[in-house]
């Protein structure tokens, strides 16, 4: 059938089981939107209020369903506000693909309006990406975004188009959509073996669970392991839901502000096994001193990981799910009681806990998590908020927390909470955040309130960025340079002025019976919730220092 490039773009998102586009348009990609306008009874357009907001939703909506996340955008300013959002989701390993579109071809190269080098600067922060001259390889372009975007480790892909190709006609002739491929020749049994060998040797295992386990759906493999090596787990900020908070050999998270019975356990097992993980910074800390008693067995599908941060014994590279499904296959039930004895003493003897006198973030986040039987979908902004959501709610499920944690994008939440909310519309979905990052995209309210977004934004206000000025306290003897917003904007005006439902909370009893309202409304609502601006994320690793050197408030008095 003869089309135009416009509408071969349509139909190729349509071939890959797209229903949902984040987007703005402009001069150079109104071809496609016209396209749109034809095709708007089969797809779900969202306009957000910036282009940024439209990739961050792209990243909510693809970490939250698993499917690829698609954002639209123009030329120049248009194109370039997408790259924060392309950098997130790359680092934290998120199918996204986004289509830009360009000047026409004889302009490009010439400094014409609104032409930028897209390809050049989204290449170090992309998978792969394409600039589509010619209409011949529009299609095969597209497709193979999205086979890049979901194949092996995910990542974004972009297709730039020249505005030429999106006018040209061509012959379109539908595909089906190619299936995930998962590879299952990337190890042997002889690495699965060595493994087994390594765990029967062991006395103290620890089991480090990562996003990679999400990713790869490999949840109750996970969990099959665990209870047959018979070992503690704990996760990394990525690997959240990976395994049930709720369960007894859970022990938290561990890192940076990870619990004292991880970050201590971890430093006292003989085997630490992690999965789908990459050893950041903040999970290792001191990397000479990190796990420095435990062998370590590093399960990965990206081969660049091994060794890269840490060296490690025995590495298998593959699919998380593949590789723990051999090992449940050929692993006898281990007995570990001693060490899991060990573990549960840690556990009681350090509980992570807050002031209880007053209303703060553990609360606030404890709340939600009481008030939703603990199956609200949580996303975040980043800072102290984002710390308190990893640690004070109990996740059950993979997918449950959608956070931006290698770049740690301020202003990454709202967007991605509307990309949450649309592509889980029967789930209660909250975006928690810092004043200081719900300034950065507030924008976004106008966007969940115009297409009536039933989600609940919650606003832990403390007048101050919350956790640089916990650096500034502990390390920079309390100089507050440039961190301090106390200038009175109103958030609950604001948000009325949008047109959501707004609610202000100063005290502790407050609080539950607005969040159960704020549930029962159904619509746009946003919740302030009023904090002391010295409120700590406890406990804590200093930068560059040992995990086994966590301290608490408690500790440093």
């Amino acid at each position: 059938m003869l089309m135009t490039g416009a509408q071969i773009v349509i139909e190729c998102l349509l071939e890959q089981g797209v229903d949902t586009i984040f987007g703005y348009p402009g001069g150079t990609i109104l071809n496609v939107y016209d396209a749109l306008y034809q095709y708007r009874d089969k797809l779900t357009h969202i306009l957000t209020s910036h282009e940024q907001g439209a990739s961050h939703a792209a990243d909510g909506y693809a970490r939250s369903t698993g499917k690829v996340g698609v954002c639209m955008a123009t030329s120049g300013p248009g194109a370039t506000n997408l790259v924060t959002g392309l950098a997130t989701a790359y680092m934290d390993s998120v199918p996204v693909v986004a289509i830009t579109c360009n000047q026409i071809t004889n302009l490009i190269g010439k400094d014409s309006f609104q032409e930028v080098d897209i390809m050049g600067m989204t290449m170090p922060i992309t998978k792969h990406n394409y600039m589509i001259k010619d209409i011949r390889d529009l299609a095969p372009a597209i497709r193979r975004a999205f086979k890049i975007a979901t194949s092996g480790r995910p990542g974004p892909v972009l297709v730039d188009i020249t505005k030429d190709v999106t006018a040209a006609k061509y012959e379109y002739e539908k595909m089906p959509k190619q299936e995930k491929e998962i590879a299952k020749d990337t190890f042997t049994l002889d690495e699965i073996d060595q493994a087994i060998e390594m765990i029967k040797g062991s006395k103290q295992p620890f089991v480090m669970s990562g996003g990679g386990v999400i990713i790869s759906e490999a949840a109750e493999e996970l969990k099959t392991f665990v209870d047959r090596l018979d070992a503690p787990v704990c996760d990394t900020l990525m690997g959240k839901g990976s395994y049930p908070n709720t369960c007894s050999r859970y022990t938290g998270m561990i890192g940076m502000h990870g619990t004292k019975p991880t970050n201590f356990g971890v430093s006292q097992s003989d085997l630490l096994i992690v999965i789908g993980a990459r050893f950041s910074d903040r999970v290792t800390g001191n990397t000479e001193t990190f796990a420095s008693q435990a062998k370590i067995i590093h399960i990965d599908i990206d081969e660049a990981e091994i060794d890269k941060n840490i060296k490690v014994d025995h590495a298998i590279v593959g699919d998380a799910k593949e590789i723990l499904k051999a090992l449940n296959s050929r692993l006898e039930k281990q007995d570990h009681s001693s060490w899991m004895k060990t573990i549960q003493e840690l556990k009681e003897k350090y509980p992570l806990t807050y002031d209880q006198t007053i209303l703060t973030g553990p609360y606030i986040i404890e709340t939600i998590d009481r008030v939703t039987n603990g199956e609200a979908l949580i996303v975040t902004e980043v800072g102290q908020h984002q710390m308190w959501a990893a640690q004070y709610f109990k996740y059950k499920h993979p997918r449950q927390l959608i956070t931006s944690g290698g770049l740690g994008t301020m202003g990454f939440g709202l967007g991605a909470a509307i990309g949450t909310k649309l592509g889980n519309r029967e789930k209660t979905v909250f975006n928690i955040a810092g004043d200081g990052c719900f300034r950065m995209n507030l924008n976004e309210m106008a966007t969940v309130c115009r297409n009536h977004i039933p989600l609940i934004q919650v606003v832990l206000n403390n007048q101050v960025l919350g956790m640089v000025r916990q650096w500034q306290t502990l390390f920079y003897d309390q100089r507050y340079s440039h961190t301090i917003l106390n200038d009175g904007v109103d958030f609950v005006k604001l948000s009325e002025a949008f047109g959501a439902k707004a609610y202000r909370v100063t005290k502790k009893d407050e609080l539950e019976d607005v969040i159960k309202e704020a549930i029962a409304l159904n619509a746009p609502v946003l919740i302030e919730c009023v904090i002391d601006q010295d409120d700590k994320v406890w406990p804590m690793v200093a930068p560059g220092g040992a995990i086994v050197e966590t301290f608490t408030g408690e500790d440093l008095k």
